[in-house]
């Protein structure tokens, strides 16, 4: 049944109700830091990432839901930075955070404990005067936050930056610190890096309660906290609830503390060092047992001399059986990772996998990847790294010792057998991380016509999606052959959609790759050195001309994969586009300044102003009118249909936009979707009269910052609208946009 309605038009902006949903890479796809068990709840657990918010478990299917979307909108993106997780013993609903980016001035906002009396379905948030850093050196310590076992209202949280501890006495409403706790972790990465990424004190690593110890005044008497340091102390203990601390007695006096985990039935800590604070190096660690009542310290590291190349990251502590534990090193770049699992307290080991006769190698485990195939195909048959990298979470569900999850910088592994590692020494693992999606989107491209959706990604290369119905189903494999961590930038040729190209960023490689079949298949680029990497890419109509905007060289072109050559007339970093339908034009922009070639890309003349725009973000070419573009700016944005020789800005109800796409409207029409700030706030609009009249598409999902957002309108779907996140991976809606005519909205559902 179709009906429709006609209001009054009271604003520029309306909205409209897009439900948006994942496309489903699978896999997880980027860093897992910490992964925390309800100790009492069966099947509650939560995982947090780096850069894409907070998932929830789904115990049913081994899947994640996402539960920090409604809280990173493009004033609140640093809120997908979870820096600590924590639950509280006492009520299975409760969940805390520490959230937020980066401590230097990459995040201009302070950091937040956030927390969530209904599994995470809402959220209240408490400010702290300080930054918390989700993204930043050794995110995967932990966990910095945690719940006073006897007392849901007690909350303690390491800072970094030399913050300190702080503590909570309302269930995270407010936080003080806490004075007579007075180291502060002050390590720092690199001292010279003042203000960069490894200039700043990494701070607390961990706080552990022991729960063993009784109460006073109604909240447990003994707790310890970890510190970054590598010298005299990294433990600190207190026996009066906090009010007075000390180290540790006979602790090691080198490595830094990663993992603390109470044993309670042993009354025991066991806790995991490696000499980095993480996640990427480690060439040295140890695993040490600490006896709380004899208060003595064992060493029962499972490797030593030529086998003992690693730090020590994961530590599962088997709940239902003392003295079984499994540990994990950090990083072991080469061969693989390596585990071990002991059932007597450390006494003695057994590994995953052994050398036989070298460079044979005895594998005491199966690994699949059913529900994300590429992870296989892509990344396991290209790599000896099968079991993974930057292992800092790895658990054992504390109410069935065969389930246990793990963390690597690509997926989560785990399965449901652990115990047959004592028996038949062999276990099944899994990649179980369906549901997280913490892929960051470089570029998105929909070939009309053709493939529905190509996704170029940080770190996992890319993706080619053939239909609607694909969306849903996680790829056999990235883009290979050549496959790179990162692809920066995808274009398709306007004539033959078929033929793609698309840029990565590694240095030291040729970063060009072509294909003929819409992105099922690719090869190298001939015309590609190895100097040359990252930036923007612009494929002529009839697939003979590249023009690459590099990261490193300026802007260059290529023409039938001859070498490339710079183009002198554009200044470096230019944006670019080709027209989709003429093949001897491409667009570029710079500054306030729009460009056009009539040479394919050999040369560039400015052509018609901008208005006051004194930014161009962002050009894209009608999929099928030549000479029709859009360019976005930091004053909204402006059309031409005469090859950019004179231009109309399209409306002033959006300004500051940034990227922008074209997508299939109705009939013969094309939609216009850009990020940008309108009535409705900084968000995602869509236009279905060529601009006359915007539409607030996005409604209460996060984005993150939208300048970092990544669009594609669908080439082949009408209303179908794709979005690249920085840390969610691609989100797709579709819908029909509202049309303003002669002062009045038209709003029409199906």
């Amino acid at each position: 049944m179709k009906f429709f309605a006609s209001i009054q038009l009271l604003a520029a902006v309306a909205e409209a109700a897009f439900t948006w949903q994942n496309v489903k890479i699978g896999g997880g796809g980027g860093f897992v830091p910490g992964i925390v068990f309800h100790p009492t709840a069966e099947g509650v657990a939560y995982a947090r990432t780096d850069i894409g918010g907070l998932y929830r478990l789904n115990p049913g299917d081994d899947s994640w839901t996402a539960v920090t979307d409604g809280i990173t909108d493009n004033d609140n993106w640093h809120n997908w930075g979870i820096d600590a997780l924590a639950l509280d013993p006492q009520d299975e609903n409760m969940v805390y955070a520490a959230v937020g980016m980066y401590t230097n001035d990459w995040d201009p906002k302070s950091g937040s404990i956030i927390r969530s009396s209904d599994k995470g379905a809402t959220w209240k948030t408490t400010s702290l005067p300080f930054k918390v850093g989700g993204n930043m050196p050794g995110r995967g310590m932990g966990e910095r936050l945690a719940v006073d076992p006897a007392n849901s209202k007690i909350l303690y949280f390491g800072a970094r930056s030399g913050k300190g501890l702080w503590k909570s006495t309302d269930g995270g409403a407010t936080f003080s610190k806490v004075s007579s706790f007075t180291a502060t972790g002050s390590f720092i990465p690199d001292p010279n890096d003042v203000g960069g990424y490894n200039g700043d004190k990494q701070g607390l690593a961990f706080v552990t309660f022991d729960s063993t110890s009784g109460t006073t005044s109604g909240a447990t008497k003994r707790i310890f906290v970890g510190t970054a340091d590598n010298t005299t102390a990294s433990v600190y203990i207190s026996e009066d609830a906090g009010a007075t601390w000390n180290p540790v007695e006979g602790q090691p006096g080198i490595y830094f503390p990663h993992k603390c985990v109470l044993q309670p039935t042993e009354k025991a800590l066991y806790l995991t060092y490696s000499d980095g604070t993480g996640p990427y190096d480690g060439t040295l660690g140890a695993v040490y047992r600490y006896d709380i009542s004899a208060g003595t310290w064992k060493d029962i590291t499972p490797a030593s001399g030529s086998d003992l190349y690693f730090g020590f990251g994961g530590l599962g502590i088997d709940m239902k059986n003392p003295g079984t534990i499994v540990v994990a090193s950090l990083n072991s770049w080469w061969p693989d990772a390596q585990m071990f699992r002991s059932t007597d307290s450390g006494a003695t080991w057994s590994n995953i996998w052994a050398w036989a006769n070298y460079p044979d190698m005895n594998l005491y485990y199966g690994l699949t990847t059913s529900k994300a195939p590429w992870i296989k195909t892509g990344f396991i048959d290209t790599d000896t790294k099968d079991l993974g990298w930057m292992i800092e979470a790895l658990v054992i569900d504390p109410l069935d010792s065969d389930h246990w999850l793990y963390s690597t910088g690509l997926t989560v592994f785990g399965g449901h057998d652990l115990t047959k590692w004592d028996t038949t020494h062999n276990v099944s693992i899994q990649a179980l991380a369906d549901g997280i999606e913490e892929f960051s989107v470089q570029d998105l491209t929909s070939l009309p016509g053709g493939n529905e959706l190509l996704a170029a990604v940080g770190d996992d290369s890319g993706f080619t999606f053939k239909d609607t119905a694909s969306l849903k189903t996680a790829p056999s494999n990235p883009w290979m052959d050549p496959i790179w961590s990162t692809s920066s930038s995808v274009d398709y040729a306007g004539t033959s959609a078929e033929n793609i190209v698309r840029i990565g960023n590694t240095a030291g490689s040729q970063q060009v790759a072509v294909s003929s079949d819409g992105g099922t298949s690719w090869n190298v680029y001939s015309g590609a050195d190895t100097s040359m990497n990252g930036g923007i890419v612009a494929y002529s109509a009839n697939a003979d001309t590249v023009l690459w905007s590099t990261s490193t060289s300026g802007v260059q072109r290529s023409q039938y994969q001859s070498s490339f050559s710079v183009v002198s007339s554009l200044p470096s970093g230019a944006v670019i586009a080709s027209d989709k339908q003429n093949n001897t034009v491409f667009y570029a922009g710079s500054g306030a300044s729009f460009y056009v070639s009539t040479d394919t890309g050999t040369s560039f003349s400015k052509a018609g102003t901008l208005g006051s725009a004194t930014a161009v973000r962002d050009i894209v070419a009608h999929p099928t009118k030549a000479g029709e573009v859009w360019v976005s700016t930091d004053a909204g944005i402006f059309h031409s249909t005469n090859y950019g020789s004179s231009f109309t800005q399209v409306s002033t109800a959006l300004t500051n936009t940034y990227q922008l796409a074209l997508g299939k409207g109705s009939g013969s029409t094309w939609n216009v979707y850009v990020f940008g700030t309108g009535s409705a706030g900084a968000k995602l609009y869509g236009s279905a009269d060529c601009g006359a009249s915007w539409t607030d598409i996005q409604g209460s999902q996060g984005f993150g910052s939208i300048d970092s957002c990544k669009l594609a309108g669908s080439g082949n779907t009408a209303g179908q609208v794709y979005v690249g996140t920085n840390g969610r991976g691609v989100f797709y809606a579709s819908g029909t946009i509202k049309k303003r005519e002669e002062g009045r909205w038209t709003i029409y559902n199906a």
